[in-house]
Protein backbone atom coordinates (compact mmCIF):
# COMPACT_ATOMS: atom_id res chain seq x y z
CA UNK A 1 0.00 0.00 0.00
CA UNK A 2 1.41 3.32 -1.30
CA UNK A 3 1.16 6.09 1.68
CA UNK A 4 0.10 9.79 0.83
CA UNK A 5 2.49 11.50 2.80
CA UNK A 6 0.82 15.66 3.98
CA UNK A 7 1.63 17.89 6.60
CA UNK A 8 -0.34 19.77 9.25
CA UNK A 9 -0.29 22.83 11.16
CA UNK A 10 -1.61 23.85 14.66
CA UNK A 11 0.33 27.21 14.73
CA UNK A 12 0.80 27.39 17.99
CA UNK A 13 3.08 29.23 20.35
CA UNK A 14 4.68 28.19 23.65
CA UNK A 15 6.55 31.68 23.58
CA UNK A 16 3.76 33.78 22.22
CA UNK A 17 5.68 34.98 19.51
CA UNK A 18 3.76 37.44 17.18
CA UNK A 19 0.26 36.67 14.91
CA UNK A 20 2.43 38.22 11.98
CA UNK A 21 5.33 35.32 12.89
CA UNK A 22 3.39 32.71 13.12
CA UNK A 23 1.22 33.23 9.85
CA UNK A 24 4.39 34.24 7.77
CA UNK A 25 5.86 30.63 9.46
CA UNK A 26 2.49 29.14 8.14
CA UNK A 27 2.28 29.97 4.89
CA UNK A 28 6.42 29.19 4.74
CA UNK A 29 5.58 25.70 5.62
CA UNK A 30 2.83 25.02 2.90
CA UNK A 31 4.76 26.36 0.20
CA UNK A 32 7.97 24.31 1.18
CA UNK A 33 5.64 21.05 1.83
CA UNK A 34 4.63 21.38 -2.21
CA UNK A 35 7.94 22.12 -3.06
CA UNK A 36 9.27 19.25 -1.38
CA UNK A 37 6.40 16.57 -2.78
CA UNK A 38 4.18 16.33 -0.12
CA UNK A 39 0.77 15.46 -0.94
CA UNK A 40 -1.38 17.27 1.56
CA UNK A 41 -1.40 20.28 3.87
CA UNK A 42 -4.03 20.29 6.95
CA UNK A 43 -5.16 22.91 9.05
CA UNK A 44 -6.41 22.58 12.54
CA UNK A 45 -8.83 25.25 14.30
CA UNK A 46 -8.41 26.35 17.58
CA UNK A 47 -9.36 29.42 19.45
CA UNK A 48 -8.57 32.01 22.36
CA UNK A 49 -5.14 30.24 23.50
CA UNK A 50 -1.43 30.52 22.50
CA UNK A 51 -2.22 26.23 21.44
CA UNK A 52 -3.22 27.03 18.47
CA UNK A 53 -3.78 30.83 16.35
CA UNK A 54 -5.19 29.69 13.26
CA UNK A 55 -9.53 30.06 14.17
CA UNK A 56 -10.25 30.47 10.22
CA UNK A 57 -8.83 26.99 8.78
CA UNK A 58 -10.60 27.79 5.21
CA UNK A 59 -9.61 31.50 5.06
CA UNK A 60 -6.30 30.24 5.59
CA UNK A 61 -6.23 27.13 3.24
CA UNK A 62 -8.14 29.62 0.25
CA UNK A 63 -5.07 31.65 0.79
CA UNK A 64 -2.35 28.86 0.77
CA UNK A 65 -4.37 27.70 -2.21
CA UNK A 66 -3.85 30.89 -4.01
CA UNK A 67 0.10 30.80 -3.16
CA UNK A 68 0.44 27.05 -4.23
CA UNK A 69 -0.27 25.14 -7.33
CA UNK A 70 -0.60 21.21 -6.81
CA UNK A 71 -0.81 20.55 -3.48
CA UNK A 72 -4.30 19.83 -1.94
CA UNK A 73 -5.53 21.96 1.53
CA UNK A 74 -7.61 20.25 4.05
CA UNK A 75 -9.28 21.20 7.62
CA UNK A 76 -7.97 19.62 10.01
CA UNK A 77 -10.84 19.66 11.49
CA UNK A 78 -13.78 22.87 10.97
CA UNK A 79 -15.23 22.00 14.68
CA UNK A 80 -18.62 21.39 13.19
CA UNK A 81 -21.15 22.54 16.73
CA UNK A 82 -19.10 26.14 16.87
CA UNK A 83 -20.79 27.17 13.83
CA UNK A 84 -24.09 27.38 12.10
CA UNK A 85 -23.94 24.25 8.98
CA UNK A 86 -25.03 26.49 5.76
CA UNK A 87 -22.14 28.50 6.76
CA UNK A 88 -19.78 25.73 6.57
CA UNK A 89 -21.06 24.47 3.77
CA UNK A 90 -20.75 27.61 2.04
CA UNK A 91 -17.48 27.89 3.19
CA UNK A 92 -16.13 24.71 1.95
CA UNK A 93 -17.98 24.89 -1.51
CA UNK A 94 -16.18 28.71 -1.76
CA UNK A 95 -12.79 26.99 -0.72
CA UNK A 96 -12.83 23.93 -2.77
CA UNK A 97 -13.97 26.21 -5.88
CA UNK A 98 -11.02 28.68 -5.38
CA UNK A 99 -8.86 25.88 -4.91
CA UNK A 100 -9.45 24.31 -8.03
CA UNK A 101 -10.85 21.21 -6.32
CA UNK A 102 -7.91 20.66 -4.38
CA UNK A 103 -9.81 20.51 -0.67
CA UNK A 104 -10.01 17.42 1.21
CA UNK A 105 -12.45 18.18 4.42
CA UNK A 106 -11.79 17.66 7.96
CA UNK A 107 -14.67 17.55 10.47
CA UNK A 108 -14.51 16.79 14.15
CA UNK A 109 -16.63 17.46 17.48
CA UNK A 110 -14.65 19.33 18.82
CA UNK A 111 -13.42 18.16 22.34
CA UNK A 112 -12.36 21.25 24.16
CA UNK A 113 -14.68 22.41 27.03
CA UNK A 114 -12.64 25.83 26.75
CA UNK A 115 -13.40 26.89 23.70
CA UNK A 116 -17.08 26.08 23.98
CA UNK A 117 -17.90 27.86 26.97
CA UNK A 118 -16.50 31.60 25.04
CA UNK A 119 -19.17 30.56 22.18
CA UNK A 120 -21.51 30.38 25.15
CA UNK A 121 -22.07 26.53 24.36
CA UNK A 122 -21.62 23.59 25.93
CA UNK A 123 -19.48 20.47 24.85
CA UNK A 124 -22.02 17.98 25.64
CA UNK A 125 -24.41 20.01 23.55
CA UNK A 126 -22.29 18.92 20.46
CA UNK A 127 -23.37 15.75 20.18
CA UNK A 128 -26.62 16.34 19.28
CA UNK A 129 -25.37 19.85 17.20
CA UNK A 130 -22.99 17.60 15.18
CA UNK A 131 -25.70 14.55 14.08
CA UNK A 132 -27.91 17.50 12.32
CA UNK A 133 -24.84 19.43 11.21
CA UNK A 134 -23.87 16.67 9.28
CA UNK A 135 -27.39 15.93 7.97
CA UNK A 136 -27.60 19.64 7.17
CA UNK A 137 -24.25 19.67 5.26
CA UNK A 138 -24.57 16.44 3.55
CA UNK A 139 -27.71 18.10 1.94
CA UNK A 140 -26.32 21.55 1.29
CA UNK A 141 -23.35 20.47 -0.76
CA UNK A 142 -25.65 18.38 -2.62
CA UNK A 143 -26.34 20.60 -5.13
CA UNK A 144 -29.86 20.61 -4.28
CA UNK A 145 -33.29 22.71 -2.85
CA UNK A 146 -33.93 20.85 0.26
CA UNK A 147 -35.57 21.75 3.66
CA UNK A 148 -34.64 20.53 7.13
CA UNK A 149 -36.96 19.85 10.19
CA UNK A 150 -34.91 18.92 12.93
CA UNK A 151 -34.64 19.76 17.06
CA UNK A 152 -32.17 21.76 16.77
CA UNK A 153 -32.13 23.33 13.32
CA UNK A 154 -35.76 24.23 11.25
CA UNK A 155 -34.49 25.34 7.78
CA UNK A 156 -37.26 25.93 4.74
CA UNK A 157 -36.46 25.24 1.49
CA UNK A 158 -32.94 26.41 0.57
CA UNK A 159 -30.34 25.78 -2.02
CA UNK A 160 -26.62 26.72 -1.30
CA UNK A 161 -24.79 29.10 -3.89
CA UNK A 162 -22.05 28.46 -4.65
CA UNK A 163 -21.66 24.59 -4.81
CA UNK A 164 -18.35 22.62 -4.97
CA UNK A 165 -16.05 21.88 -7.70
CA UNK A 166 -15.47 18.18 -6.63
CA UNK A 167 -18.36 15.45 -7.69
CA UNK A 168 -20.58 14.81 -5.78
CA UNK A 169 -18.66 16.74 -3.13
CA UNK A 170 -14.86 17.08 -1.81
CA UNK A 171 -14.03 14.20 0.07
CA UNK A 172 -14.50 14.10 4.02
CA UNK A 173 -12.36 12.94 6.66
CA UNK A 174 -13.36 12.69 10.78
CA UNK A 175 -11.05 13.08 13.39
CA UNK A 176 -11.64 9.96 15.74
CA UNK A 177 -9.73 9.71 19.54
CA UNK A 178 -12.32 7.65 20.42
CA UNK A 179 -14.33 4.33 19.54
CA UNK A 180 -17.73 6.64 19.25
CA UNK A 181 -15.96 9.16 16.57
CA UNK A 182 -14.57 5.60 14.60
CA UNK A 183 -18.25 4.30 14.30
CA UNK A 184 -19.60 7.86 13.37
CA UNK A 185 -17.45 8.04 10.60
CA UNK A 186 -18.12 4.71 9.28
CA UNK A 187 -21.54 4.84 9.43
CA UNK A 188 -21.51 7.78 7.16
CA UNK A 189 -19.11 6.63 5.23
CA UNK A 190 -16.87 9.15 5.61
CA UNK A 191 -12.64 8.73 5.86
CA UNK A 192 -10.97 8.17 9.35
CA UNK A 193 -7.64 10.30 10.62
CA UNK A 194 -6.52 9.74 14.34
CA UNK A 195 -3.06 9.85 16.08
CA UNK A 196 -2.99 13.29 17.50
CA UNK A 197 -1.03 14.16 20.51
CA UNK A 198 -1.25 11.47 23.34
CA UNK A 199 -2.06 8.71 21.48
CA UNK A 200 -0.47 5.69 21.77
CA UNK A 201 0.33 3.87 19.01
CA UNK A 202 -1.32 0.63 20.27
CA UNK A 203 -4.20 2.41 20.58
CA UNK A 204 -4.25 3.30 17.01
CA UNK A 205 -3.85 -0.35 16.45
CA UNK A 206 -7.24 -0.46 18.44
CA UNK A 207 -8.93 2.01 16.51
CA UNK A 208 -7.74 0.34 13.59
CA UNK A 209 -8.99 -3.20 14.42
CA UNK A 210 -12.72 -1.26 15.52
CA UNK A 211 -12.57 0.44 11.87
CA UNK A 212 -12.28 -3.00 10.15
CA UNK A 213 -15.25 -4.82 12.30
CA UNK A 214 -17.72 -1.35 11.17
CA UNK A 215 -16.75 -1.31 7.60
CA UNK A 216 -17.96 -5.57 7.49
CA UNK A 217 -20.87 -4.50 10.07
CA UNK A 218 -22.07 -1.18 7.70
CA UNK A 219 -20.54 -2.22 4.34
CA UNK A 220 -19.78 1.94 3.01
CA UNK A 221 -21.09 1.93 -0.67
CA UNK A 222 -16.98 2.63 -1.19
CA UNK A 223 -13.85 2.32 0.04
CA UNK A 224 -12.86 4.65 3.05
CA UNK A 225 -8.93 5.62 3.69
CA UNK A 226 -7.36 5.60 7.05
CA UNK A 227 -4.92 8.32 7.85
CA UNK A 228 -2.78 9.32 11.33
CA UNK A 229 -1.24 12.32 12.34
CA UNK A 230 2.28 12.34 14.26
CA UNK A 231 4.62 14.60 15.05
CA UNK A 232 7.53 14.23 12.94
CA UNK A 233 11.20 15.54 13.27
CA UNK A 234 14.11 14.21 11.18
CA UNK A 235 17.04 14.14 13.49
CA UNK A 236 20.79 14.99 12.80
CA UNK A 237 21.79 12.90 16.41
CA UNK A 238 20.03 11.77 19.15
CA UNK A 239 20.38 14.62 21.33
CA UNK A 240 18.55 16.80 18.74
CA UNK A 241 15.98 13.94 18.91
CA UNK A 242 15.63 13.64 22.75
CA UNK A 243 15.36 18.05 22.39
CA UNK A 244 12.67 17.54 19.99
CA UNK A 245 10.66 15.04 22.14
CA UNK A 246 10.16 17.46 24.54
CA UNK A 247 9.19 20.27 22.71
CA UNK A 248 6.35 17.83 21.52
CA UNK A 249 5.55 17.53 25.41
CA UNK A 250 4.27 20.76 25.43
CA UNK A 251 1.65 19.65 22.96
CA UNK A 252 0.98 16.65 24.50
CA UNK A 253 0.61 18.34 27.98
CA UNK A 254 -1.49 21.44 26.67
CA UNK A 255 -3.77 18.73 24.77
CA UNK A 256 -4.35 16.39 27.04
CA UNK A 257 -5.25 18.94 29.87
CA UNK A 258 -7.66 21.12 27.45
CA UNK A 259 -9.49 17.71 26.74
CA UNK A 260 -9.99 16.84 30.22
CA UNK A 261 -10.86 20.04 32.02
CA UNK A 262 -7.64 20.42 33.81
CA UNK A 263 -6.01 23.17 31.47
CA UNK A 264 -4.39 26.41 32.52
CA UNK A 265 -4.77 29.58 30.21
CA UNK A 266 -3.30 32.66 31.31
CA UNK A 267 -4.13 35.70 29.58
CA UNK A 268 -4.62 33.54 26.86
CA UNK A 269 -1.27 31.75 27.06
CA UNK A 270 -1.65 27.85 27.43
CA UNK A 271 0.11 26.73 30.28
CA UNK A 272 2.04 23.28 29.45
CA UNK A 273 0.30 21.13 32.74
CA UNK A 274 1.86 17.95 33.52
CA UNK A 275 -0.60 15.33 33.23
CA UNK A 276 -0.67 13.00 36.62
CA UNK A 277 0.85 10.23 34.69
CA UNK A 278 3.14 10.86 31.82
CA UNK A 279 5.50 8.74 29.50
CA UNK A 280 9.30 10.01 30.19
CA UNK A 281 11.44 10.47 26.82
CA UNK A 282 12.26 7.16 25.78
CA UNK A 283 8.55 6.45 26.29
CA UNK A 284 7.47 9.40 24.39
CA UNK A 285 10.06 8.15 21.56
CA UNK A 286 9.20 4.54 21.23
CA UNK A 287 4.91 4.97 21.50
CA UNK A 288 3.97 8.21 20.85
CA UNK A 289 6.47 10.83 18.33
CA UNK A 290 7.71 9.72 15.33
CA UNK A 291 11.13 11.29 16.38
CA UNK A 292 15.18 10.56 14.94
CA UNK A 293 17.45 9.98 12.47
CA UNK A 294 16.63 9.07 9.33
CA UNK A 295 16.64 5.19 9.47
CA UNK A 296 14.25 5.58 12.98
CA UNK A 297 12.20 7.46 11.28
CA UNK A 298 11.49 5.02 8.72
CA UNK A 299 11.25 2.12 10.83
CA UNK A 300 8.98 3.94 12.72
CA UNK A 301 6.58 5.02 9.84
CA UNK A 302 6.78 1.57 8.43
CA UNK A 303 5.49 0.26 11.79
CA UNK A 304 2.82 2.61 12.08
CA UNK A 305 1.91 1.18 8.35
CA UNK A 306 2.04 -2.29 9.59
CA UNK A 307 0.34 -2.04 12.75
CA UNK A 308 -2.75 0.14 11.78
CA UNK A 309 -2.83 -0.15 7.66
CA UNK A 310 -3.06 3.54 6.59
CA UNK A 311 -3.16 5.28 3.50
CA UNK A 312 -2.46 8.81 4.92
CA UNK A 313 0.46 9.70 7.21
CA UNK A 314 0.73 13.35 8.42
CA UNK A 315 3.40 14.98 9.70
CA UNK A 316 3.48 17.39 11.76
CA UNK A 317 6.79 18.93 11.90
CA UNK A 318 6.18 22.23 13.72
CA UNK A 319 5.04 21.80 17.12
CA UNK A 320 6.44 22.98 20.55
CA UNK A 321 8.90 26.08 20.11
CA UNK A 322 10.82 24.38 17.69
CA UNK A 323 12.95 26.91 15.58
CA UNK A 324 11.48 27.93 12.23
CA UNK A 325 14.69 26.66 10.62
CA UNK A 326 15.21 23.46 12.41
CA UNK A 327 11.35 22.65 10.79
CA UNK A 328 12.13 23.86 7.76
CA UNK A 329 16.14 21.15 7.75
CA UNK A 330 13.78 18.68 9.39
CA UNK A 331 11.54 18.47 6.62
CA UNK A 332 13.94 18.85 4.06
CA UNK A 333 15.69 15.54 5.28
CA UNK A 334 12.37 14.07 5.44
CA UNK A 335 11.76 14.97 2.10
CA UNK A 336 15.52 13.71 1.12
CA UNK A 337 16.41 10.43 3.16
CA UNK A 338 12.95 9.28 3.97
CA UNK A 339 10.15 9.71 1.06
CA UNK A 340 11.86 7.91 -1.24
CA UNK A 341 11.52 4.87 1.18
CA UNK A 342 7.80 4.48 0.67
CA UNK A 343 8.16 5.63 -2.81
Amino acid sequence: MTINFGTFLLMQSPSARSSQEIYARGVEIAQAAETLGFGNVWLAEHHFSTYGYLSRPTQLATYIAAKTKRIRVGTAVIVVPLHHPLVIAEEIATLDLLAGGRLDVGLGRGYQPYEFERFGLELESGRARWEESIDILLKALSGKPFSYDGKLFKIPETMVFPQPLQQPRPPIWITAQSPESVEAAVRRGFNVLTGGFGVPIERMAEFRRLFDRLVGEFKPTHPLQVGVQRAVYVAESQADARAAAEEARWNMRVTLSLRNQYERVEQGHAIPVPAPKEPDTDDLLDRFLVIGTPDTVIRQITRVRELVGISHFNCSFWFGDLEHARVMRSMERFAREVLPAFR
